[in-house]
């Protein structure tokens, strides 16, 4: 009865479940969860809850307020101007000989507008003041109490003699015409949002990753402390046994010692064995955020690992590289990046025309109030002659641009290799399975018919533990077979960029909120601006 006992132990199968670990109390956010923690669970409590991914996101307000300080250089501006003259008339225009000296001014309020094509308008009106006659629209003289004889003409009169409009504007006819440094870092703006939504898919693909190998990490420390438990205890129970028969004078009492020595060397691994569940466990809770807090899994919450699925078919394979030519964030960073150095490349060009600014407003200045003479027209024409710092600024930008393209052509074609890398993995875990569960059941006869024999007396206790250590080793290269198998097929999932798409809401719905998930953080809410 006591050697099929120990058969039974031996044989206890490596896909059982493990055993609830005695740890004193529950770690830290751990509760009375008996359910098992799933690779689905892990992704949907990073995209819910983790600092780091709520962090990137802020990427999306940042990029919404460089938009905003684009847009300053056009901002419509107020403004007002006022200015007061004192003058004699006889330095302009005195036909009684008499010099009069009077006071006059203006008060401007106008409007400024900018726009992105180089180009700035006004508009407003200028309130007249002062000792000094004016002539109205309708041709009459009016006269201030001390004004002088000689009035002065008036245009665009509004309500009354003394105020009229006034307008201007400047415009860019060659160099900023359609692009200027102002209407550039604009257009890079609003590439910020974008680049932003790539910044906090690579944050998201990084944690995801991190987060699923340190989930099978965990899996694997797990089931291999189990086996390693196991055989401790199929250890201890042989001790019980052999100490029995040795007080009953059956077996030599060196057997006693090669058992008890047995038993601490299986206990010392069974020791190792679970630090290293507990440090995997400590780490993976990094991962596992409520509350604010991390979670401590447990090691009753661990799964077993998945069974064999299908292979990728030819058409699975080429859809997986194409998705990651489009999704990778490595890839879309240097698409944009290739379309910021594109601005900057048609700006340098810009720079290279000659600068043709034809610009007209009103005049500012008492004298030409008075004298009648209220706006002026005028055009400005520069180029520098040999252009240095433009031709300097194209050559550099041409020369980002090929880089870029380079760099870019790189990335996709290492995109595509990963995919093709990852599904080699898979074919070759899922051998490396196979191999390593004919290895396992091999050991298991190996050690059973060992048993046999040892209770036949025609085989040692040293032969018996031989077998028991060959069949612990087949368990773990059987777990860790299978832990390379789940690693393969979750970096298919990173090679063609699924690791960067968000969690369902579907799915996030199941372990808390998807409206405040740290994965939108940052994105703009409704009714703000």
């Amino acid at each position: 009865m006591i050697t099929l006992l120990l058969t039974l132990l031996a044989w206890f199968p490596v896909t059982a479940l493990a055993e609830v670990h005695a740890m004193g109390e529950a770690p830290s956010g751990a509760g009375k969860r008996t359910a098992p923690l799933t690779i689905e669970e892990v992704l949907a409590r990073i995209e819910l809850t983790h600092p780091l991914l709520r962090a990137s996101g802020l990427e999306r307000a940042q990029a919404r307020a460089k938009v905003l300080k684009a847009l300053g250089a056009w901002e419509p501006r107020l403004r007002n101007e006022v200015e007061v003259d004192r003058y004699q008339t006889w330095n302009l225009t005195n036909i009684q000989g008499v010099p009069n000296t009077l006071t006059t001014g203006y008060s401007d309020t106008m409007l400024k507008v900018g726009h992105p094509y180089g180009f700035e308008v006004l508009g407003g009106l200028r309130h007249g003041f002062g000792d000094r006659a004016s002539i109205a629209s309708s041709g009459a003289i009016l006269r201030s109490p001390v004004g002088g004889p000689v009035g002065f003409p008036e245009d665009l009169e509004l309500f009354y003699p003394h105020q009229m409009a006034i307008f201007g504007g400047r415009f860019n006819l060659l160099r900023g015409f359609m692009m200027n440094d102002e209407f550039a870092e604009f257009q890079q703006a609003e590439l910020a949002g974008p680049l932003a939504e790539v910044k906090v898919a690579q944050t998201r693909q990084d944690l995801f990753l991190a987060g699923a190998i340190q989930y099978w990490d965990w899996q694997l420390a797990v089931k291999q402390a189990d086996v390693q438990k196991q055989a401790l205890r199929v250890a201890e129970d042989r001790l019980v046994f052999i100490e029995k028969q040795a007080q009953a004078g059956l077996v030599s009492p060196l057997d006693v010692v090669e058992a008890g020595q047995e038993v601490q060397r299986r206990r010392e691994a069974a020791i190792a064995a679970q630090r290293k569940v507990e440090y995997e466990q400590y780490k993976l809770s990094l991962f596992l955020w409520d509350r604010g807090e991390p979670i401590t899994p447990l090691p009753e919450w661990a799964p077993e690992f998945g069974g064999e699925t299908p292979l990728p078919t030819e058409d699975e394979i080429v859809e997986a590289k194409i998705s990651a030519k489009e999704e990778r964030p490595e890839v879309r960073k240097l698409a944009i990046e290739v379309q910021m150095n594109n601005i900057d490349l048609k700006l340098a060009k810009n720079k290279l025309l000659p600068k043709l600014t034809l610009e007209g407003e009103r005049s500012v200045g008492g004298i030409y109030w008075i004298g009648g003479f209220g706006y002026r027209v005028g055009t400005l024409l520069s180029m520098p002659l040999f252009n240095r710092e433009a031709r300097g600024k194209v050559a550099h930008a041409e020369a980002e641009q090929e880089r870029l393209v380079y760099e870019l052509w790189n990335v996709e074609q290492k995109v595509g290799l990963d995919v093709d890398n990852w599904v080699s993995a898979i074919v070759r875990a899922r051998d490396r399975v196979r191999a390593a569960k004919e290895a396992y059941h091999l050991a298991q006869t190996l050690l059973a018919g060992e048993l046999k024999r040892f209770e036949m007396g025609i085989t040692s206790l040293l032969f018996v533990n031989l077998r028991e250590r060959n069949a612990v080793e087949a368990a773990y290269e059987l777990y860790q077979a299978q832990y390379d198998y789940d690693l393969a097929r979750g970096g298919l999932l990173w090679a063609k960029g699924a690791l960067s798409k968000p969690v369902p809401e579907s799915v996030l719905a199941k372990y808390g909120d998807p409206a405040t998930a740290a994965g939108s953080a940052g994105r703009k809410l409704q009714g703000r601006d």
